[in-house]
């Protein structure tokens, strides 16, 4: 439907959204979306779409669709394991956030090398603590991966960082848990948000 001339020159509103003109039938219009180029005219899109200019950029549309929907099969195809590490990812990405300015827990330096997300208690010997805070702390990576951790001086830093009534739960018997893939993308799309969270305040 064609718009009347009052609705073609309906004046910019200061402190509305940014306004530009259609490349087909000048005239000014507000954007609905960030990569829309045309006006609402079903006429001026189609125009536009036979243009050289139009095609590349429904090509790149096209081909943003196509990455969407590609990412969106992966996910679906995942299985629970993929999930799983997918959780752990994220648990440990926001580890390394919650302790950014603190030193390694087992060493107590600070450093310009790798630093990981060191587990008191290994994933492996006690799978129920993997996503447990109290037992996941910023380390660095040759503590971790060259002295297996340091445990010695973990233990002992822990206690201090923690307390030692918190550190004999960690070391207590535990229940194993049994993730759902529901419950593990609410977790890492928690655990995402978290870690951007302290980004922005660290900023």
């Amino acid at each position: 439907m064609k718009r009347t001339p009052l609705q073609r020159k309906t004046p910019l509103t200061s402190g509305g959204p940014r306004r530009k003109r259609c490349p087909e039938c000048r005239v000014m219009f507000t954007k609905a979306r960030e990569s829309q180029v045309v006006c609402g005219e079903i006429e001026c899109a189609l125009a536009h779409g036979k243009s050289e200019k139009g095609r590349a950029i429904a090509g790149k549309a096209l081909a943003e669709v196509g990455r969407r929907e590609i990412k969106v099969r992966k996910e679906k195809l995942k299985n629970r394991a993929e999930h799983l590490k997918d959780t752990q990812i994220a648990f440990n990405a926001w580890v390394r956030a919650r302790d950014a300015e603190l030193p390694c827990i087992s060493c107590g330096r600070h450093h310009q090398g790798k630093y990981d997300a060191g587990h008191y208690r290994t994933v492996g010997s006690n799978p129920a603590l993997r996503f447990e805070p109290l037992n996941c702390h910023k380390q660095c990576s040759p503590c971790n991966t060259q002295l297996s951790g340091d445990i010695v001086n973990y233990r002992i830093n822990l206690v201090q960082k923690i307390g030692a009534e918190a550190v004999a739960w960690i070391e207590g018997p535990h229940e194993p848990k049994k993730y759902t893939v529901e419950e593990l993308k609410a977790m890492t799309a928690d655990y995402r948000a978290k870690t951007r969270e302290l980004k922005r305040a660290a900023a």
